[in-house]
């Protein structure tokens, strides 16, 4: 439809929502605010996505800027602007899909009260669902990271640690998405907009909770991140000194028997007093190796006697 079409729904019924699913066009949009008395301002930011969640009063209507998350993209998050105004609600998304099926659902089959309450009490359930949107992907990562948890526990080092490295960056971009929905529910809490009724604030506290809620589980994530990264290090650590005092010892043990072997190497036999007899004595060879094992022998018991090993 053309926004031309759009003013006689507004004569017609009392409260109307418009949504408007990706960005393509920008003459469109253009007219689209134009028609509906939108600021420019307003209009120019639902269409550079880049913005943090916020919200603006141009007097005659409210501007919100929120996020939703995308599941199924990691790192990824959609942009959605509100214009609030009495009887009519716009909301710009940057692609189809969306978290508001339900809601679509309950205004198609007239469920629960949402027909009988005005437009702010609708922007309010379109902002928890985008709010609540974060819960599913801050849960898949919590389950990443117990099952990390539980293969670290049972010193299994074949994880990948960029996987590891790959989640705390996320728990980055998703912390800085959530955390501007605090100030910008708290603002929609406490200032006195028109538009906004008593009645609707006390819903956008329960949203407001939900923010924080979220904000305290990415906080913990992060911190867990953190400390799965500090363990699994401190485990290679661990490994590499094990290994490295297998080799110590090894080295230490042969220590000796290169000694053994180089003295009897040099093959002197001559009659002075420093002579080698060992050379012409027919036990010399077994004696030998007898001296070499018990050299063996008496470096393991002295290891073993100071808990080296």
């Amino acid at each position: 439809s053309r926004p031309s079409q759009i003013a006689p729904l507004l004569k017609r019924w009392p409260n109307v929502w418009i949504d408007i699913a990706g960005l393509g066009s920008a003459a469109v949009i253009s007219e689209l605010g134009h028609s509906l008395q939108l600021h420019p301002l307003a209009v120019e930011d639902s269409v550079h996505v880049h913005q943090r969640a916020k919200v603006d009063d141009y007097g005659d209507h409210l501007f919100v800027v929120a996020r939703m998350s995308n599941p199924g993209e990691k790192h990824t998050t959609e942009q959605c602007s509100l214009f609030l105004r009495t009887g009519m609600l716009v909301t710009f998304q940057e692609r189809m899909g969306d978290s508001w099926g339900s809601i679509r659902e309950r205004l198609r089959m007239g469920r629960g009260p949402l027909r009988n309450q005005g437009v702010d009490y609708l922007a309010y359930l379109l902002l928890d669902a985008m709010v609540d949107s974060f819960f599913p992907t801050l849960e898949a990562i919590g389950d990443q990271l117990d099952e990390y948890d539980e293969r670290l526990a049972d010193n299994d080092l074949t994880q990948n640690f960029q996987q590891l490295h790959e989640t705390r960056h996320e728990l980055l971009s998703l912390r800085r998405a959530i955390r501007p929905h605090r100030d910008m529910v708290n603002e929609l809490v406490r200032d006195d907009c028109q538009f906004v009724t008593p009645e609707t604030r006390v819903f956008l506290r329960d949203c407001y909770d939900h923010v924080i809620q979220l904000l305290d589980m990415v906080e913990s994530y992060r911190e867990l991140t953190a400390d799965l990264r500090e363990f699994q290090m401190s485990l290679v650590g661990n490994r590499m000194n094990e290994i490295m005092k297998v080799l110590t010892v090894i080295s230490t043990v042969f220590m000796p028997l290169s000694f053994i072997v180089g003295l009897y190497g040099m093959n002197f036999n001559t009659r002075s007093p420093w002579n080698m007899p060992e050379l012409n004595w027919t036990l010399g060879y077994p004696f030998a190796l007898g001296l070499m094992l018990a050299s063996i022998a008496g470096m393991l018991y002295f290891f073993r006697r100071r808990g080296w090993f």
